[in-house]
């Protein structure tokens, strides 16, 4: 009797394993673990798959090996947090403009040494026990596992995650859900999926549309002319307080109420500037603050009407990325900029332009306002001796973030003093745009903000009422529930007559009870952090909702 034999290219004698590949999926699982990586299942398995599949001819599998090369590295950039492709295109004219010192800087950042260690450490690990243990088997049955999890759990749950939230942080639970003032907020009664996040968020802007505040049509006989301050700070959260140990700088003693949970609802300039100058609406997407919008939406618009001068102070140019043109064109800020001729500069930015003394043209401000002949004005200031990349003219190093925030909270304090002592009536906002991520976190590295996390969002915000006869209550009155610009926008219309400069007393809880409150949801380009049921969830170009990792 003739032996049968099988033929000898039978597929399963083609399977060659991983090999090398099984370091690239095992640095992938040990990074997933640690918080590192917003992972893929479906697409990594379906490449892995694609290194299984046996080819008899070695040629043939040789060059799967090389085609792979560019499809692994491109898998891996989809499985980080880094910015997506079309954020860095959008940018890419901005990166030009960066000095070569801070592009060498942003580098060093970007490498995580402590990684780069644990990822020897694996590879050796790796290269001593592949010599006894079928990794590929291991890799397979790890890859597959995370698949099956991922479609009974789509949201991820078995991410190693911080379940502990803290009051005093922008991710504390919002217990206060049925406060006064928030009885039309998105309910958030459902298991955080992927369905019930997108259809929260999207409640939260359909309501936020219907949103807004109602100033008066003309002012009453009686009412008192005064001036509106704000102030936009570039690059100040509380985190980058607490991380400098500047939350109890003096000049936040001397506010009369602070916003301790305010939500910048972005992490960028341009669209910070444009929120705020629309804060007499709801929230709105990132997509429609370059919409037109209701004409009522714009706060120094509704000012202007009842006889504010709109005014404009820079401490720079408004060149980088637009910002001047923004302002103008979708915040409807059609004011002069005020001269900065004279002003004194010891910052350059990153782009070399010179930062302008931001002391020095706040009492160029009050000079002015003294030989004015107007009875009330309304200014916008936006200042950025804080951003990140900032130098001292003449160095080619980064300037240190705790001195020129010591200088900065310095300078607005010893304002205030010789505001107080010129005898004018002034209510002055300070609203920061957003953090600096001077401490980053596992999504991104430190001075990175293209997701706007709750460390970047979560800003301090402080009205200061200058020249009232009422005293000074000795400590500011907190407004502790979630907040952003239209609860600004609703207290600029409970004092726009003017009168509270006049009263003998204030009774602060009046004036503040009821102010509007918005659930925390931030939003770049590419991506959007919001608060559901006490904890962060983010999603990147339009994906699905994951946890944030803490």
């Amino acid at each position: 009797m003739n032996k049968i034999t099988q033929p000898e290219h039978t597929l399963w004698r083609n399977w060659r394993g991983l090999s090398g590949w099984n370091f690239y999926f095992l640095t992938k699982f040990a990074l997933l673990w640690f918080g590192y990586l917003n992972f893929h299942a479906l697409p990594n398995l379906v490449f892995m798959a694609f290194l299984l599949m046996p080819i008899p001819s070695p040629r043939l599998h040789r060059w799967r090996h090389i085609i792979a090369i560019p499809i692994g590295i491109g898998l891996f950039y989809h499985d980080t947090w880094l910015p997506g492709i079309n954020s860095i295109i959008s940018q890419g004219s901005q990166l030009t403009s960066f000095s070569p010192q801070y592009l060498l800087e942003l580098t060093n950042r970007f490498i995580n040494w402590q990684m780069v260690g644990v990822a020897f450490v694996m590879l050796i690990a790796y290269q001593f026990l592949a010599q006894w243990i079928r990794v590929t088997a291991f890799t397979v049955t790890a890859l597959v596992w995370l698949n099956v999890v991922n479609m009974t759990d789509p949201a991820m749950a078995w991410l190693p995650t911080n379940n502990t939230a803290s009051a005093s942080s922008p991710v504390a639970a919002q217990a206060d859900k049925a406060a006064p003032g928030n009885e039309s907020q998105p309910v958030t009664n459902g298991p955080p999926t992927n369905a019930n996040l997108t259809a929260y968020l999207e409640q939260f802007y359909d309501q936020e549309k219907a949103r807004a505040t109602t100033f008066p049509t003309t002012l009453p006989a009686d009412a008192q002319p005064f001036d509106v301050l704000i102030i936009n700070i570039c690059s100040l959260s509380w985190a980058d307080l607490e991380a400098t140990n500047l939350q109890n700088h003096p000049l936040w003693a001397k506010m009369d109420i602070m916003f301790t949970r305010f939500n910048s609802a972005t992490a960028y300039s341009g669209p910070a500037a444009i929120r705020l100058l629309r804060a007499s609406c709801g929230q709105p997407s990132h997509h429609d603050l370059y919409q037109p919008a209701n004409q009522q939406c714009y706060l120094f618009d509704n000012l202007a009407k009842l006889g504010f001068k709109q005014q404009l102070m820079l401490d720079h140019s408004g060149v980088f990325g637009d910002y001047l043109k923004n302002l103008r064109a979708e915040g409807d800020l059609q004011a002069p900029l005020m001269s900065q001729a004279g002003i004194s500069n010891e910052l350059a930015s990153f782009d070399g332009e010179p930062i302008y003394n931001d002391l020095e043209l706040l009492n160029r401000w009050l000079d002015q306002q003294k030989k004015g002949t107007d009875a009330r004005t309304a200014t916008f200031f936006n200042l950025i001796p804080l951003h990140d990349g900032n130098r001292f003219v003449g160095a080619n190093k980064g300037a240190d973030y705790q001195p020129r925030a010591q200088k900065l909270l310095d300078q607005l304090s010893s304002f205030l003093d010789e505001l107080q002592q010129s005898g004018r009536k002034v209510m002055v906002v300070i609203v920061p745009e957003h953090g600096a991520a001077l401490v980053g976190d596992k999504m991104q590295m430190s001075g990175l903000r293209d997701i706007p996390s709750p460390n970047i969002t979560h800003t301090p915000v402080g009205i200061k009422l200058i020249g009232m006869q009422a005293p000074h209550l000795g400590s500011p009155l907190e407004i502790k529930t979630p907040s952003s610009y239209l609860a600004i926008s609703e207290l600029v219309s409970r004092l726009v007559d003017g009168k509270v400069f006049n009263a003998p007393s204030v009774d602060w809880q009046a004036l503040t009870q009821g102010l509007p409150q918005t659930d925390v949801i931030s939003e770049n380009d590419n991506a959007i952090v919001m608060q559901y049921q006490g904890k962060p969830y983010i999603r990147l170009n339009g994906g699905d909702w994951v946890p944030y990792p803490q």
